[in-house]
Order: structure tokens, then C-alpha cells, then sequence
């Protein structure tokens, strides 16, 4: 029996884009030939929910002196009538296809408002210069929350737009609270999702549902979808994978699990789910399966008896997005930090340029798993044609690359590609803030298309760092935001605080570091993310040597992944928390850099040891060779026009040239002598990005002894090259 699979993404994930990791497995069905279909049920719940049909059933079934009203949630139902009026035409407005409603929206007579908008002090720092379109948004996003909140207090505790019931899977070490939740009787959510489900089911008649589960906030939908198909579809086998299995489900034991699911993958997908496609198929045997749970008298058992590698990133396929309603999805503006505006505003195609992290190092993260610790990367031919292709399936050029830490050979290499095919292209990813990204590397990137970048600055205090094994100071983290801040790219840091052994005084230091990374203007947006420690990390497999005590608990038969443990300085780190949330933000506008640290804390807090000008200092640090001879050479604008006029000097004629050179702002000159400006006439043709054959500087070097010049030195410092720098000739 041929097997036809059924890919779904549960409730919830993102309201702007559909997570890719089933658009990935499909791609690479798709090269076999296998039949297919995907859904994301998280947009089609929410698009059924906040509909006026779906508002409709929400407050019919509330009674109007309902116990658990406060004051908000009264309002709410007070003005359902407004909401149900409004949400379709809102909701399209969220889709871009309803443009002119913005107008209405933000005249302030439109939308019903509850408490989300006593926020709104904040819209004239945040929308005052970007126009009324992004204001909207922000205020119909408001709104949005504004039913959410009610749902969450009247109707469904487990709401949340970008997750559901995420506790039951956070901390999930044994099945049977989650299992609970899943006897209970429906909620308003749990009907929704099933009568998509079904349709779904009856539209594409599948033999295998393999549900994706990438983060806690999946965890319970998934079950619920696997637990209404053994009931009505029991023929249908059940497949789970994701991110969540990847790190939590190492160590499955408990047998339950396996009345709702027959498989559950760990890892890359694509040679597990095959595998058991052929065992379904009877081409394989059941112990052939690669990194598979299931089931055996009533045992959970792990197979992984077969020894074929995992496919090359090469042998996967294109992601396709095709099945994905792309023009349903929701751009919404949630809080004015500018880099989760870019998370949640916009379709992004995800792509994926390398296998893991080239580093692989970071004593915090989760490098003994395949899923980083292998890194392959792709071929950057390969990638722009995937790039063409996701474009002319999706009609959209903006791509989130979401690799752990993109490398910047790959990307060089890869913004050299896009340039040379003259494709329109918009992205971000995520990165190390390490030494090769050089000021004309960043200029590079730039013109290629990209706009943002995020790093893990994380305890921004060199002791720590080293302790975490970042690979990178202070100093260095200062230079390469400058670098890519001067290229006009946005720059996101990710900061941590409460790594064990970290002092009041490292955290303030840290505080420190990061209002003068702001008030430099070299970093733009941040967020504090306080130290969780898993069990696949080194800091997690080795705690001894991070001095660290761990819990003396025993391993959970469900999900294991955070690890209890006590600090032996003893800091209590979270009270740091909301003092650090609110210097952030006001550093983020722009304001209060003059406040004293002590201020942002109601408690007692050291005084900072970090000099006033660390920042300022570092980025006065010269950058060291720029004209390494095994450097390339590449020139992105085009090709001047030469006059030439006579110059005396001392009683002297010197023949000179006049070199008028146009890009898309400006035009610009150079002025140097016939000789030269002949040689660079002729050399920029060879150093344009379009030219097949890149040159190092040491071929350059050649080239102008050849054509009789001489002092090469004096030419790479002199003006004309100043000028040629400032305008797209870029030292690689």
C-alpha cells in the first residue's frame, strides 16, 4: 500500500508566517515522488476564532453576570457587539488586504478598546516618523489582545496567540497532568481545531499524519489532534517530530504516550519518517527504523538499528510552501521592540543556509545534539536557486535564514551569488558577533539585501563570555555592531543574565556595557533572557565544572530537558529581572542614559567597575590588515566616465584624469594622474562582483606593477582609493 501523508503544525505558532520545518519534509518528499499535503491548523484556528462567526459563538456562550468578570473583561463583553462588527475587517486589514482601513483605525472612533491600550503613550516615540500603516497595525494588534485577554480570563486559560497550554509541556517530566487536560471536556479552541482537523483529514485522505511539533505551546494541541484521529481514523498512523521531541523526548519511557501517537522521531526528520514509510510499505524492517520510538508489549522502545547516514543538505529539496494559505496570515505589531517587529510583521519564507553552528561551543546551548553539533553547510549555488524557487511559489522575497549562527564565509559567499543573479531579496538571520564580520563585509551583506541581524551578546562581561566560551570580548562584540550599524543593517542582541557563578556585580557591569552599546547607537534592539540550564548542554552534562549543584531528581518517563540546580555564589538573579527589562526599554528609545544604574532597581545594587568610554574606546581601535595581500578585492558600482585636463605644478605639465562616477544616491569624482586613472579604468572592470574571477590584492598588486606603475602602497592610501572605498570597492 502506497502511504500519503498528512503534515501538520498544531496551535500555535506565529501569526505572520508558517513554521517550516513540514514545508522542509515536504520538499523533500517531493523529490521521491511521495504524496503530500501540509496544513498549519495555528492560523486556520485563529482566522475561525477571530471571525465575526467565531466571536459570535465565543460570547453567545457566556452569561452576561459571569463570576469570573473583572472589570476589563466586563468591558470586553460590554462592547462584543463593536467587536463583532469590526474583526473581519480588521483581520484583513492584518492580511494587507484591506490597506485604506487604517485610516479608521487610527482616528480612534473605530476600534472598541479595552486595557491593552492604556499603553498607547508609547506610539509617538514608536510611529510618529513611520506612518499611519504601522500605526495601525500596532493599534488593531491591541485590539487583538484585548479579545485575547478575555478569552484567556472568560473562556480558555490556555490561550495565547503564539502558543497553547504551554505550561503542560514546559516542564513536563511525567504524561499525566497533560493527559488529564485531554479528558477533559472540549473547550471553544479544542472544537475549532477538530472540525479543521476533520476537514482536513476528509479532504486529503491520508495514511500518515506526522504532527510537528516545535516548541511547548504545540504540545497539548498535537495530542489533542493525535487523540480525535485514533478515535474516528484509527487505520491512520501517528507520527510525532520537532524541536520539542529533539530536546525534551530523549528519554521517553512512559507507554501512554503511545495510546495517541505509533512513532515518535528524535533529530532530523527526513531519514526517520522515510524509514518508516517503507515499514508501513513492508520494505523495511521494524528494527531498520532510524531514531524512532514506539511501542512493544506495552514498552517503549528506541530504534535505531539501521546505520544509513542522514540525507546531505544537498539530497533534501526546496521547502515548499504550497498547501499554506500565505495570504491568510496575520502582520501584526505587537510591542516596539524593533527586532520582534520584525518577528511578527511580514510573510518570511525560512530557509535554512548550514546544518547545525560552525561554532558549536557555547557551554549554555544544546551542542551534543545532532541538530547543532553537525554542521554542514550548503552549496551557495544551490541556496539562490532554492531562493528563486520559494520566491516564484510564495510571491514573497523576504527570507528569515534560521540558522543557529549563520558563517560568514557562507554568507559572503552567498551575497556575491544574489548580486550576480540580480535577485530582489530581503532577510535576516541570526549570527556570532565574530571578527570576520568586517565593516565591508557588513557593506556586502547590505547589498545584497540584508536588513537585521541578531547575536548573543549574552553576559556582556569578558570573564563570562569565556566561561560560556563564546569566542568573542567585548571589544570585538563593539566593533562588529559598529561594522554592521555603518551598513545601515539593524542589529538585535540577545543578553542573558543569572549564568551560574555570575555576581550583582557582573550583572551590572553587564547593565553597563550594554546602555553604552546603546547610547553608541551601535546596537538597536535587545532582550534579557534569564539562564535556563538543560541537560544537553556541557554546562548541563558537566556541572562540576561550572560549579553548579544539580537537583537530586529523578529523570521524569515524559519530557526531560531543564535541569534544577543551585548557584554556590548564591545571587538571587531574578530579582535583577524587571530592572533590567526597564532600562532596556528606555535604552531602546533612546532615553534615560543618564540615570544612574541603582535607579532601575527598588533594592540595593553595587556600583558599576566598566570605565564611562569602554565602548567608545573599543571602537577607536584600529582595524588591523585591511590590505592583507590574500584579501579579495571586489568592486560593487559601475564604470566612470574619464576627462582629462593638464595640471602644472612647479613650472611642470602632469597629464591628469577627472573619473565621474554615478551610483544610485550621488555622483561622485576622483581626480588622479592619466596613468592611474587609465589602469583603474581598466582594473575596475575586472573587479566588478559581476566578473567571473575574483582578485586578491596581491593579484592587484601585480596588475599595477605590469601597467608601470609603481609605489602600490602610496596608491592604497592614497585619496583616489579613500573614495573608492566609501563607495562599494570592498576589501573581502
Amino acid at each position: 500500500m502506497n502511504q500519503k501523508i498528512l503534515f501538520i503544525t498544531p496551535p500555535f505558532t506565529q501569526l505572520n508566517t508558517p513554521y517550516p520545518a513540514t514545508a522542509y519534509l515536504k520538499g523533500f518528499l517531493n523529490t521521491l515522488n511521495i504524496p503530500c499535503f501540509q496544513v498549519d491548523l495555528g492560523i486556520e484556528v485563529i482566522l475561525a476564532l477571530f471571525s465575526s462567526r467565531g466571536l459570535s459563538k465565543l460570547f453567545d456562550g457566556i452569561e452576561h453576570d459571569n463570576k469570573l468578570f473583572t472589570e476589563n473583561t466586563k468591558r470586553v463583553y460590554s462592547l462584543k457587539n463593536y467587536y463583532m462588527q469590526t474583526i473581519d475587517s480588521v483581520i484583513q486589514f492584518l492580511q494587507n488586504k484591506n490597506p485604506l482601513l487604517a485610516y479608521l483605525i487610527c482616528d480612534g472612533d473605530y476600534l472598541p478598546e479595552s486595557s491593552r491600550f492604556e499603553q498607547l503613550e508609547d506610539l509617538d516615540w514608536a510611529f510618529g516618523s513611520m506612518g499611519i500603516q504601522d500605526k495601525a497595525k500596532h493599534l488593531a494588534t491591541l485590539y487583538l489582545e484585548d479579545i485575547g485577554d478575555f478569552i484567556t480570563q472568560i473562556v480558555d486559560p490556555h490561550f495565547g496567540f503564539s502558543r497553547y497550554a504551554e505550561h503542560l509541556g514546559r516542564w513536563a517530566n511525567e504524561f499525566d497532568e497533560l493527559e488529564q487536560e485531554l479528558n477533559k471536556p472540549k473547550t471553544l479552541i479544542d472544537t475549532i481545531l477538530i472540525g479543521l482537523l476533520k476537514d482536513k483529514i476528509e479532504l486529503s485522505k491520508p495514511t500518515i499524519v506526522a504532527l510537528s511539533v516545535p516548541f511547548p505551546g504545540n504540545l497539548y494541541s498535537a495530542f489533542k489532534s493525535a487523540q480525535f484521529i485514533k478515535n474516528i481514523y484509527p487505520e491512520i498512523k501517528i507520527v510525532m517530530g520537532g524541536g520539542f521531541a529533539n530536546t525534551e523526548l530523549r528519554s521517553l519511557s512512559d507507554p501512554t504516550v503511545f495510546k495517541y501517537l505509533d512513532f515518535v522521531c528524535l533529530d532530523d526528520g527526513e531519514l526517520p519518517l522515510l524509514a518508516i514509510i517503507q515499514y508501513l510499505e513492508g520494505t523495511r524492517k521494524k528494527l531498520d527504523l532510524k531514531r524512532t520510538f514506539a511501542i512493544e508489549n506495552n514498552e517503549v522502545v528506541y530504534l535505531n538499528e539501521s546505520s544509513e547516514k542522514d540525507f546531505l543538505q544537498h539530497q533534501l529539496g526546496t521547502p515548499d510552501y504550497s498547501d499554506f494559505q500565505l495570504d491568510k496570515y496575520l502582520s501584526v505589531i505587537e510591542i516596539v521592540n524593533p527586532m520582534h517587529r520584525l518577528w511578527s510583521d511580514g510573510r518570511w519564507n525560512k530557509l535554512t543556509l548550514a546544518h547545525g553552528c560552525y561554532w558549536a561551543q557555547c557551554s549554555f546551548c544544546d551542542t551534543s545534539l545532532e541538530y547543532i553539533k553537525r554542521y554542514e553547510p550548503n552549496k551557495v549555488k544551490l541556496l539562490c536557486d532554492r531562493i528563486e524557487t520559494i520566491i516564484e511559489q510564495t510571491g514573497q522575497n523576504g527570507f528569515h535564514f534560521v540558522d543557529e549562527a549563520a558563517p560568514p564565509t557562507l554568507l559572503r559567499e552567498l551575497a556575491i551569488e544574489i548580486i550576480r543573479r540580480r535577485i530582489t531579496v530581503v532577510w535576516w538571520t541570526n549570527i556570532r558577533f565574530e571578527k570576520n564580520f568586517t565593516e565591508d563585509l557588513c557593506r556586502l551583506l547590505a547589498a545584497s539585501g540584508c536588513i537585521a541581524v541578531s547575536g548573543g551578546l549574552e553576559v556582556a562581561s569578558d570573564r563570562l563570555l569565556k566561561l560560556i566560551n563564546k569566542g568573542v570580548t567585548i571589544g570585538q562584540v563593539a566593533q562588529v555592531t559598529n561594522h554592521f550599524t555603518l551598513a545601515g543593517i539593524m542589529v538585535h542582541a540577545y543578553l542573558m543574565f543569572g549564568f551560574p557563578t555570575q555576581t550583582a556585580q557582573e550583572t551590572i557591569d553587564s547593565l553597563e556595557v550594554v546602555r553604552q552599546l546603546f547610547e553608541e547607537g551601535i546596537v538597536q534592539s535587545g532582550f534579557w533572557h534569564r539562564f535556563a540550564m538543560t541537560a544537553h548542554s556541557p554546562v548541563g552534562m558537566n556541572s562540576t565544572t561550572f560549579h553548579t549543584i544539580l537537583e537530586n531528581k529523578k529523570p521524569g518517563r515524559f519530557a526531560n530537558n531543564d535541569i534544577g540546580y543551585t548557584d554556590p555564589k548564591g545571587t538571587d538573579h531574578e530579582k535583577f529581572s524587571e530592572g533590567l527589562r526597564k532600562s532596556l526599554f528606555n535604552y531602546m528609545h533612546g532615553i534615560c542614559f543618564d540615570f544612574p544604574l541603582n535607579e532601575w532597581f527598588d533594592f540595593k545594587v553595587p556600583k558599576t567597575t566598566i570605565p564611562a568610554n569602554l565602548i567608545e574606546l573599543a571602537l577607536l581601535e584600529p582595524n588591523k590588515n585591511i590590505f592583507n595581500s590574500g584579501k579579495r578585492i571586489i568592486w560593487l558600482g559601475n564604470n566612470p566616465k574619464i576627462s582629462y585636463f593638464t595640471k602644472n605644478k612647479k613650472g611642470k605639465s602632469i597629464d591628469m584624469a577627472e573619473m565621474v562616477f554615478n551610483n544610485r544616491k550621488a555622483e561622485f569624482k576622483i581626480q588622479t594622474d592619466k596613468e592611474t586613472a587609465e589602469w583603474l579604468m581598466n582594473i575596475l572592470t575586472k573587479l566588478s562582483i559581476y566578473h567571473e574571477n575574483i582578485m586578491t590584492i596581491n593579484q592587484l598588486e601585480e596588475d599595477f606593477i605590469e601597467n608601470g606603475l609603481s609605489n602600490f602602497q602610496l596608491f592604497l592610501y592614497s585619496k583616489a582609493m579613500d573614495i573608492l572605498r566609501e563607495n562599494g570597492l570592498l576589501i573581502l
